[in-house]
C-alpha cells in the first residue's frame, strides 16, 4: 500500500487559515515553545512549591489568585497538534513506531543528536522569547519585519546545516567500490 501525503502548498495554504483564525479567535498567533514553559513552571511548583513562589521567575506565573499554567491556551494547542498527528497517522496508515536515521548513524546515536537537537530549540526559543511558531510564522502573518528575517534565518542555518550533515544521512555509493 502505497502512502499519500498533502500536498504541501495545500497544507501551507491550511496552516495559513489556522494562523489566521487564531489571530482572529485569541488575538495571538501560534507558538508551542510556551506551553513547554507552562509544564516546568507547573512542575516546579507542584515539587517545590516554596521555591516556585519566591523566585521572581516563576512567581509570575505560580501563587495566590492565579490560575494554573496549565490552563494557558498554548498547553491545548499542543494538545491538539498531538491528539492531531496521531489521528493524522491513523487515518494514513502511517502510526508506527520508527527511528529513521541515515547510512551512517546508528539508532542510539540519532537520538541521542535528537534529544540534543530538541534541548537546544528549547533552550533557545526561551532566549528569543519564542519558538519559530512564534517568531517566524506569526511574525510573517502580522506583516513585521523580524518574522521575514528570522523565517530567512531559519532557511539559512538549515540549509547550511544540510549541506554539513548530509554525509550522516545519504550514503556514497563511490565510497563503498573503494572509489574517491
Amino acid at each position: 500500500m502505497q502512502t499519500r501525503y498533502m500536498n504541501p502548498y495545500l497544507a501551507g495554504f491550511f496552516l495559513g487559515l489556522v494562523l489566521l483564525a487564531t489571530i482572529f479567535i485569541t488575538g495571538r498567533g501560534l507558538g508551542a515553545s510556551g506551553a513547554l514553559k507552562g509544564v516546568v513552571v507547573a512542575s516546579v511548583d507542584a515539587v517545590a512549591p516554596a521555591h516556585a513562589a519566591q523566585s521572581p521567575f516563576y512567581s509570575t506565573y505560580v501563587g495566590p489568585g492565579k490560575d494554573s499554567p496549565l490552563k494557558a491556551w498554548l498547553i491545548f494547542e499542543v494538545a491538539g497538534v498531538v491528539i492531531g498527528a496521531f489521528v493524522s497517522g491513523l487515518v494514513s496508515n502511517r502510526l508506527k513506531l520508527v527511528t529513521e536515521a541515515g547510512p551512517a548513524v546508528s539508532r542510539r546515536r540519532r537520538w541521542l543528536f535528537a534529544l540534543l537537537g530538541g534541548a537546544l530549540f528549547a533552550i533557545g526559543a526561551q532566549f528569543a522569547r519564542g519558538c519559530t511558531s512564534g517568531a517566524a510564522l506569526s511574525g510573517m502573518a502580522v506583516l513585521s519585519t523580524a518574522g521575514f528575517v528570522t523565517m530567512m534565518a531559519i532557511f539559512a542555518t538549515g540549509y547550511a546545516g544540510a549541506w554539513f550533515a548530509r554525509s550522516l544521512w545519504v550514503s556514497n555509493p563511490s565510497s563503498k567500490k573503494g572509489g574517491k
